[in-house]
């Protein structure tokens, strides 16, 4: 992916995940229908782990859920080595 679109990309795969973080929660308080685990993981895969760990942190959502809590650090921490390597792999 050229970087003119990557950060674009970026920015709203992690707005997206800012905004069903949130939107989580605020159902969560009603009682109302939620966001299902699987969509929050999948928008996290798709680069918005930083945001949703931070969001949950911040507003103190699912931070009992190992799969989150361990899962997302995990995630961005693969992100951030395949982002590496790809811009690094010619050296080697």
């Amino acid at each position: 992916m050229p970087i003119e679109w990557a950060v674009p990309y970026l920015l709203a795969v992690n707005a997206a995940a800012w905004a069903l973080t949130v939107w989580d929660k605020r159902q969560a308080r009603r009682g109302s229908r939620r966001v299902s685990e699987a969509s929050l993981l999948l928008v996290a895969a798709l680069g918005g782990s930083p945001m949703m760990y931070l969001t949950m942190r911040r507003i103190h959502h699912k931070t009992r859920h190992r799969k989150f809590m361990w899962g997302l650090p995990l995630m961005l921490l693969l992100q951030i080595l395949a982002v590496l390597w790809s811009l690094y792999a010619d050296l080697f």
